[in-house]
């Protein structure tokens, strides 16, 4: 890859300061093996700088809790173009991760509260029902993409979860709108960073998109109001909680809100799920100690809140694949003031990247980083900044233990159903994109009955460069061949 090179094609270093002089686009072209060379460039702290635009990065607990603590001087940047004043696109990126300081301690306590542990364990019957909904229309012996079959549920599940179904047309293209509206937004957002027409040139529909989002999300908020039903979906709850302080928020950081909720919600699970069942179907011993703690601990198909919490193997499978593959490759702050970075002086408004995949693959912390090692937990308790895929911190992401809730709850369910096999030559490739580590190829998958023959089977493209894998040979795949 070019990243880093001068006119002369000579890598260009700072002589004294942790400083690479090269492209910033090389950064969002490839995430990862940008991180990973400057990090073996300079260590732990590193700069990335194109005439005097630079990107700050820190790598590892040190400097994740340096950055992430001190709330004051590294402000939360999750949206880079707000939009003009009095505009859809500034009230929609108004809600609770792009506010700082007392705004955002007093509008986290009131979002949190659909979060509260009660409340979350309320979600589990629309959960499993809307996962038992899924599986019914799989079959024995179909080959199924988990990357798309996933990223359909979670988009189904969200809805049902942040707006409920009672207009589920609505509320299906509501969450299909911010899916897209959070993606323009990354995408033109590195247009306030680096100068580069392939981000800028979405700005006005970025624009017109946030216009019809915003209509359709207040249409939702005045549906709610009129209703006399005490629905317990996560917009009725907040709406409850603004009104109760007497209108104190407003409707457009409801707006808000909502639109971020969602946005930060279905991809991030929906890529936690794809990733630990393509590692799990990879891992075949791994898989059948999945399946022998199912049939020791479950009595019922779908299992139960309490049981959620029942499967100490499966939640060590969950934290290393989130660990090895997180969802969150990514997030950056922005300097509020003048500030000393260890030999660093940076100047207000810089931008300050830090990396749950990197920290998550020092081997200073995780021995052989690249293996899928669930066992490993058995022996290691990572601080809150060594292991942090919901982040860390004040800021940690309220819907953590949501999510979470539903990955115990989905998986089990798939896994009691189907043994799944991946397509043997299938290309698997992940990126990081709009911050997420996702596949960018699909993740086919044979579904079998449960017969125990757990396999592994041979991959190609990039996973292998982000996992080590134990591939299985290319002789007894005759049935996948034939369901292919």
């Amino acid at each position: 890859m070019s990243t880093f090179r001068t006119k002369s094609n000579v890598p260009c270093l700072h002589s004294e300061l942790p400083i690479t002089l090269g492209r910033l686009t090389d950064f969002p072209d490839d995430p990862i093996s940008c991180m990973r060379q400057l990090q073996a460039t300079h260590g732990d702290l590193a700069v990335l700088e194109e005439q005097g635009q630079r990107l700050v990065f820190v790598f590892g607990p040190e400097w994740n809790q340096r950055v992430l603590a001190d709330e004051k001087t590294f402000r939360s940047w999750f949206f880079a173009v707000r939009g003009p004043r009095n505009s859809a696109q500034r009230r929609l990126t108004s809600g609770l991760l792009s506010m700082n300081g007392e705004e955002h301690k007093r509008h986290r306590r009131m979002v949190m509260q659909p979060f509260q542990k009660k409340t979350i364990a309320g979600y589990h019957e629309a959960i499993c029902r809307l996962t038992t909904e899924m599986l019914q229309t799989w079959q024995i012996g179909e080959v199924r993409d988990m990357h798309a079959e996933m990223t359909q549920f979670m988009l189904r599940l969200s809805s049902a979860l942040l707006f409920g179904l009672d207009q589920p047309q609505l509320v299906y293209r509501v969450g299909k709108k911010i899916d897209r509206w959070v993606h323009l937004n990354h995408q033109t957002g590195l247009g306030a960073v680096v100068s580069d027409s392939r981000s800028t040139a979405g700005y006005d529909r970025l624009l017109d998109l946030a216009e019809n989002l915003e209509d359709d999300i207040q249409q939702m908020i005045d549906n709610r109001r009129r209703s006399r039903n005490r629905r317990t979906d996560v917009l009725s709850l907040l709406i409850r909680a603004h009104d109760q302080q007497g209108g104190e928020v407003c409707d457009e950081k409801l707006i808000g809100h909502a639109a971020l909720l969602f946005g930060a919600a279905h991809l991030t699970t929906a890529h936690t799920l794809t990733w630990t069942l393509f590692l799990l179907a990879e891992h075949p011993s791994i898989m059948r100690g999945v399946a022998d703690e199912m049939a020791l601990a479950l009595t019922n198909p779908t299992p139960m809140p309490q049981e959620v919490t029942q499967r100490p193997y499966l939640e060590r499978v969950i934290k290393e694949s989130m660990r090895l593959l997180p969802a969150s490759g990514y997030l950056q702050r922005l300097t509020s003031e003048p500030v000393e970075l260890g030999p660093l002086k940076l100047s207000r408004g810089t931008p300050v990247i830090f990396s749950q995949f990197m920290t998550h693959h020092l081997p200073a912390l995780y021995p052989d980083p690249e293996r899928f090692l669930p066992d490993r937990w058995l022996e290691i308790s990572p601080s809150a900044y060594a292991y942090l895929p919901f982040g860390a911190g004040s800021r940690m992401c309220i819907g953590g233990p949501l999510a979470m809730m539903i990955v115990k709850t989905a998986l089990p369910m798939i896994l009691e159903r189907y043994r799944l096999t991946v397509l043997p030559g299938a290309e698997i490739s992940g990126k990081i994109i709009s911050s997420m580590l996702g596949p960018i190829t699909s993740v086919p998958m044979l579904l079998s009955p449960l017969d125990g023959r757990f396999e592994a089977s041979p991959v190609t493209g990039n996973i292998h460069s982000l996992v080590h894998l134990h591939e299985a040979p290319l002789t007894d795949q005759s049935e996948i061949r034939r369901a292919a």
